[in-house]
């Protein structure tokens, strides 16, 4: 099917209190994974590409954004097509002519004023292209500079610091720092669910939770229950592909192929996919009910 919008996505699980998975995506492996994990549990899906991942495709963003585009609509599952964590000016103006529907605009390493004012100027031209924006307050840390300690000022969101800057900028969704760090491998992040119960109290507009994979399942079934709508996940992703082609190289040291060891590596980030899914629990009805996960259909 076409591709489909994420505010679409996003405020139908906030409307349900439940969330959906949000995944970044690097190789074309990465995409066939994500949809073949969602269609699995027959759940909606927003494919994620970073201002990073896009450095790494040698700066060019379009072969993998056609690539997802072209895979989703070949998907039996609503897909969404993110960029995520925008810095460059240039690379978010590319973004409508690249099929994405909604942007995470990251000026979260600017001081208060300055990521209002930046953030506040941005909305006004996505919006004029139809773009769902996402925004980031306080200090999530893990994206090329290290997290802030949890007591430090400016580290956690400030609710009534989020209300005026959700109302100064327009935003329609707000990352908030509740205790997660990007780019954990082991899950052992401590949210702080007061806060985001405040922050969720306080905020008309749906929340999103970065650094996902570095929290255990019952946190983030907290998590939702508490009012986040969108969760991101990369890492854990690549630590599923990388630990599954690691194995089957350490037992096959004569492969070569290389359709071989990805293919495994498919596998298991499809795999992780449909675990995190049904961890959130968000379906095709869009409600909060589990599904019993299945073994994923896996991509030809």
């Amino acid at each position: 099917m076409p591709l489909v919008r994420t505010g679409e996505l996003v405020t139908r699980a906030a409307e349900a209190r439940s969330a959906v998975a949000a995944f970044n995506i690097i190789t074309l492996e990465h995409v066939e994974a994500v949809i073949a994990g969602a269609e699995s549990v027959e759940a909606p899906v927003v494919l994620q590409v970073s201002e990073n991942a896009v450095k790494f495709r040698h700066g060019r963003l379009l072969p993998l954004a056609r690539a997802a585009a072209v895979a989703a609509e070949h998907a039996s599952v609503p897909v969404a097509l993110h960029l995520d964590h925008v810095q460059s000016d240039e690379l978010l103006r590319q973004a409508p002519d690249a099929g994405f529907g909604s942007v995470m605009y990251d000026a979260a390493r600017l001081p208060y004023a300055e990521n209002l004012a930046t953030t506040r100027a941005t909305v006004g031209w996505a919006h004029a292209q139809g773009l769902w924006i996402e925004a980031e307050l306080g200090e999530i840390g893990g994206k090329g500079r290290p997290p802030l300690d949890a007591h430090a000022p400016g580290a956690r969101t400030d609710p009534d610091e989020a209300e005026a800057f959700v109302a100064a900028t327009g935003v329609d969704a707000l990352a908030v720092a509740i205790g997660s760090v990007h780019a954990m491998t082991t899950r052992t992040a401590a949210l702080d669910h007061e806060l985001l119960e405040r922050l969720s109290a306080a905020l008309s507009v749906p929340l999103v939770l970065h650094g996902s994979s570095g929290v255990p399942d019952d946190g983030l079934v907290a998590a939702v229950a508490g009012g986040i709508a969108k969760v991101n996940v990369g890492t854990a992703l690549n630590m599923a592909m990388t630990g599954a082609i690691r194995d089957f190289l350490a037992a096959h040291p004569e492969a070569v192929d290389s359709r071989k060891y990805l293919a495994v590596g498919r596998e298991a980030m499809a795999r992780e996919v449909a675990r995190i899914i049904g961890v959130l629990g968000q379906g095709l009805s869009g409600g909060s009910g589990r599904r019993k996960a299945t073994a994923p259909r896996q991509p030809g």
